[in-house]
């Protein structure tokens, strides 16, 4: 998918800073903190100090024995080049920002609330032993639980003054299944295929990587200035098979009150 939206985007005359551990503009490890100070580090001097948009779409899939470089990779991979980046991004005063999520944020069942917590905390190692519970299920949990933390760092961090404040939108995409190397290898295992095939995609068969960038294209460009925090689903309906009634949920009135109260005690000080 990654592949894809660079295509799309130089196909539309942009310049783009490639990063990945092998065959990129900068060739970076990002499952390790030096691997990603380094990334950071290039790519700021390779951009001059100023980004118009940044797409984070490096990914592991949940593989065996993995557990350690998908939390890594998909959720500090992230977090950390984007808090690098922020003044870089703040500085075009209208940038956008895409990450890759995935809708095992909400079909996963029974990921450990404590391992989404200690990744937001910043604490690897204590979602890794949370994980380890699961047994040969941990992959899966370590997959969905790096997504689940990412897509919650994005909704708390996009409407900060920070963020949202100094003209940056950061959003996300949440993929199902799109027919990429990764699921490909996924359907070349017969006891793995049976396990994707059965699962619900109402409209049916799988996605496709060009129309996934060609949805990155759209939340990089002006048209989407008013879209902040945003947790997009592109699964052929999987989300909404499951959760048809979840969402949208109104906001309890307890934080409402809680708000309006804030701001009372905020305008009688000044």
């Amino acid at each position: 998918m990654g592949y894809a939206v660079v295509a799309k985007l130089r196909s539309g005359g942009h310049t783009v800073i490639g990063v990945d551990i092998k065959d990129a503009d900068i060739v970076a490890d990002l499952s390790t903190p030096t691997g990603r100070r380094a990334a950071a580090s290039e790519v700021l001097s390779s951009c001059s100090g100023v980004m118009d948009g940044a797409v984070l779409a490096a990914g592991l899939g949940p593989t065996k024995g993995a557990e350690r470089l998908i939390t890594e990779v998909n959720y500090f991979g992230v977090v950390d080049l984007l808090r690098s980046w922020r003044p870089a991004l703040a500085a075009t005063q209208r940038a956008k920002v895409v990450a890759f999520a995935s809708n095992s944020t909400t079909t996963v069942p029974m990921v450990p609330s404590r391992a989404i917590r200690a990744l937001l905390a910043g604490d690897s190692d204590r979602a890794l032993r949370a994980y380890r519970l699961f047994g040969p299920l941990s992959p899966p949990m370590a997959y969905a639980g790096s997504k689940i933390a990412v897509s919650r760092w994005i909704r708390r961090t996009a409407v900060t003054p920070e963020w949202a404040g100094a003209g940056i939108r950061l959003n996300a995409l949440a993929p199902g299944a799109i027919m990429t190397p990764m699921l490909e290898q996924q359907l070349a295992i017969p006891s793995e295929a049976r396990h994707v095939r059965r699962f619900p995609v109402p409209t049916g068969g799988f996605g496709d990587a060009g129309q996934l960038a060609d949805w990155v294209v759209f939340m990089l460009s002006d048209s989407a200035d008013f879209l902040c925090g945003s947790i997009v689903f592109v699964d052929g309906g999987s989300d909404a098979y499951f959760r048809a009634d979840d969402w949208p949920r109104p906001v309890p009135a307890r934080r409402l009150v809680s708000y309006y109260r804030r701001t009372r005690q905020f305008s009688e000080r000044n």
